[in-house]
């Protein structure tokens, strides 16, 4: 088999697409480290819905991606970034998604936790913030899932100084159900969460977070740092409580950040392990067996597309993420809620589509070198 793929310079180059996939079977669940897949939502590319409307989502085959995550032994994190919320996704439709989802774990026995936000307003005052808040919070525990408390835009816009984080974070964490995951999203993923922790400098905003850790300590399962910087997870990591995980969310540096070192680890949670999900499953059951360089030597190589979809401007990740999904079988179409296909270059697809390939990521490579002519030859390439 071979393909025509477009270079950058618009000329055609030959490609010769792998004939065999990785063989990887669903296998046992995960011992050493706990891991956890950010799932995307599948649109439905027949309903008349426009890039302002309520999303339109897939149910049977968004639910099938969370069994095919739950197979190989992952978690869920549910109604996260990944799925689009603040980028196509709004409250009412992260609710049914959090409902319908934990009502799927429950059935075939998966973990799960999901997405707590203030995304049903905008803006507002502390206390309304705090309500927006409590209203999922409310949603989330009803549905039998854990709570992940995920930065809010309008807290960032309205905070005039770390005091309002710490006040509305100890309000949530002392009336949660159970112990959270507290979720720190850099600009890089959300330009509207620049200067979160009530601090431009991320020095002084470490601190605040580990205040609201310290104060409560109790109700945090663990915190999710997403801010591409590995070297500063492993410090933040250093100074967290006894008993408080570090769930990586770094999608440039997660090998080394979930091996850890002689001081301890990272668990994960992950948007690229979306569409890494088998193999990514497959590393850490080496690394169950205290195999690191086994690990290393299965992952190492998957941060090369990692760095590709996450690569500026970051928050458009999702759609080399449903890219691949597509190419891989998992559902039938390549579009998005809110038309978010649209948001990424041929180029980069082409080279999604190209890493993702060398990885053996595809199921049926036959399948993956179809639908990418089909999607070729809609830009007028000829290949």
């Amino acid at each position: 088999m071979t393909i025509r793929l477009p270079d950058v310079q618009g000329g055609l180059r030959t490609y010769e697409p792998r004939t065999r996939p990785l063989q990887i079977s669903p296998g046992t669940p995960l011992t050493s480290r706990t891991v956890l897949s950010a799932a995307h939502v599948v649109a439905d590319p027949f309903a008349d819905a426009g890039p302002d409307a309520p999303a339109a989502v897939d149910w049977d085959a968004t639910l099938a991606f969370r069994r095919h995550l739950w197979s190989h032994g992952l978690g869920v994190a549910e109604a996260m970034d990944t799925a689009q919320r603040g980028m196509g996704l709004d409250w009412a439709g992260a609710a049914e998604l959090i409902r319908r989802s934990a009502a799927e774990a429950r059935a075939v026995g998966g973990r799960i936790a999901c997405g707590v936000g203030t995304d049903q307003i905008a803006t507002g005052t502390l206390k309304e913030i705090r309500a927006a808040y409590e209203e999922q919070l409310a949603v989330v525990e009803e549905s039998g899932a854990q709570a992940i408390l995920m930065a809010s835009r309008a807290l960032a816009a309205t905070a005039q100084a770390p005091d309002d984080y710490l006040e509305v974070y100890g309000h949530l964490l002392r009336q949660a159900a159970e112990p959270v995951i507290l979720h720190w999203l850099g600009p890089m993923f959300d330009p509207a969460l620049e200067g979160y922790w009530g601090s431009a400098g991320l020095d002084a905003a470490t601190d605040t977070f580990l205040e609201v850790i310290a104060a409560h300590p109790d109700k945090v399962d663990g915190v999710k740092i997403s801010l591409l910087d590995a070297r500063r997870e492993v410090e933040l990591r250093r100074r967290l409580p006894r008993g408080v995980r570090c769930y990586t969310g770094d999608d440039f540096n997660y090998p080394e950040l979930i091996a850890g070192d002689e001081q301890g680890f990272s668990h994960a949670l992950l948007g690229i392990f979306d569409p890494l999900g088998p193999l990514a499953a497959e590393a850490v059951r080496t690394l169950d067996t205290g195999d690191t360089a086994g690990f290393r030597a299965l992952l190492d190589p998957t941060v090369e597309l990692s760095r590709h979809l996450f690569q500026a401007p970051t928050r458009f990740y999702k759609t080399g993420v449903v890219l691949l999904a597509w190419l891989a079988g998992h559902q039938s179409h390549f579009t998005m809620v809110g038309g978010l296909q649209s948001a990424r270059s041929l180029p980069h697809l082409v080279r999604a589509y190209e890493l993702a390939d060398g990885l053996g990521l595809f199921p049926d490579p036959g399948l993956a070198e179809d639908r990418m002519r089909n999607l070729l030859s809609l830009y007028g390439v000829n290949a």
